[in-house]
């Protein structure tokens, strides 16, 4: 059963301003296997952004409860392309007082728009 659906949308250009302009936000927002690709090259700001707006999403498919921790939901990208959501810490427990057992993502960009969509479901 789907307890939660989240949208969040990204200003690509703003994004990167942000990443420019504040060197630390990486570091805060992602942990480093977000941050950087399996041969350990950085991530394009973009693929940064559309992370950053399924993290969004996730928390807004949660009802925006207070406390999220950034580094507790994380965004692996599988070798066939899938993004698959990993939670733990403060994400978990407000998953787990929803029953939330499976969570879906989508991410795209595309020119200066990026999107990500999650889903969360429960066994019941």
């Amino acid at each position: 059963m789907i307890v939660g659906i989240g949208v969040d949308v990204v200003d690509l250009p703003r994004f990167e301003r942000s990443l420019v302009r504040a060197p630390r936000l990486r570091d805060r927002l992602f942990t480093r296997g977000e941050s950087e690709r399996a041969d350990g090259t950085p991530r394009s700001p973009a693929s940064l952004a559309v992370r950053f707006a399924a993290k969004e999403a996730v928390a807004k498919a949660l009802g925006a409860p207070a406390g999220l921790e950034w580094h507790d939901c994380e965004i692996e990208t599988l070798d066939d392309g899938r993004p698959v959501l990993h939670v733990r810490g403060s994400v978990l427990e407000a998953a787990r007082t929803h029953g939330i057992t499976r969570w879906h993502v989508s991410m795209s960009h595309d020119g200066s728009v990026g999107i990500a969509t999650v889903i969360a479901e429960s066994d019941s």
